[in-house]
């Protein structure tokens, strides 16, 4: 396989370097930042990229952004993401497509150099191959994300600012509403959200709590 390698890290880029090359494949770049990182793909065209997610100039999530934008400008670009990290924000952009030819794999589960020449080849060869954990925390932000899914965009709004600790009072004012507008809206959020009254819990702030998750 001719491929690319995008990681910050000296040491572990020269390391895959230099065990993909003993295990005969052709290392066609390997590069250390994300603007390197579309610049070898676009010139060399590779089978697959090994990907780092955190890259500078930021190191949060470089890499996934230019592998995004790689899988826009080029269909069927092979992408294995290999990373410490579990980023959902962007890695469910990266896997809408549906298109194949993309994995993510996490560097401290990867047990065995075998598995992981596997997950390349598989990548290359147009399928998805994902680490249990990346699907585990992949699926909670889906759903946390699908239980605010049914709040109405003022729903949101109102939510939004009791996150920012807002009283309803401050929230009317703000949003130019009568008081017992706000009441009815974060009635009907606690509603949707399935927070039921208790004596226990703080419905306002296991809502806040669900907005933050999000």
């Amino acid at each position: 396989m001719r491929i690319v390698i995008a990681e910050d890290s000296t040491i572990l880029r020269q390391g895959l370097a230099e065990l993909l090359t003993f295990r005969g494949h052709d290392v066609v770049a390997a590069v250390k930042d994300a603007d390197a990182l579309r610049a070898a793909v676009e010139d060399h065209t590779p089978d697959v990229s090994i990907v780092d997610i955190r890259m500078p100039p930021t190191h949060t999530d470089e890499g996934l952004r230019a592998a995004i934008a790689l899988r826009r400008e080029l269909p069927g670009c092979a992408i294995l993401l290999f990373s410490q990290y579990v980023e959902t924000k962007y890695a469910a952009q990266l896997l809408a497509d549906r298109a194949g030819g993309v994995g993510y794999l996490l560097k401290d589960r990867v047990a065995e150099v075998s598995d992981f020449l596997d997950a390349l080849r598989r990548v290359s060869d147009g399928e998805t191959v994902l680490d249990p954990e990346v699907v585990s925390q992949l699926f909670s932000a889906t759903r946390r994300t699908d239980a605010l899914g049914g709040l109405t965009p003022r729903e949101r709004e109102v939510l939004g600012l009791m996150a920012e600790g807002r009283s309803n009072s401050a929230i009317a004012t703000k949003l130019f509403l009568s008081p017992g507008s706000v009441e009815k809206y974060v009635t009907s959020i606690f509603g949707k959200l399935g927070l039921s009254p208790s004596d226990g819990d703080n419905r306002r702030v296991l809502a806040v709590l669900r907005y933050l998750d999000s």
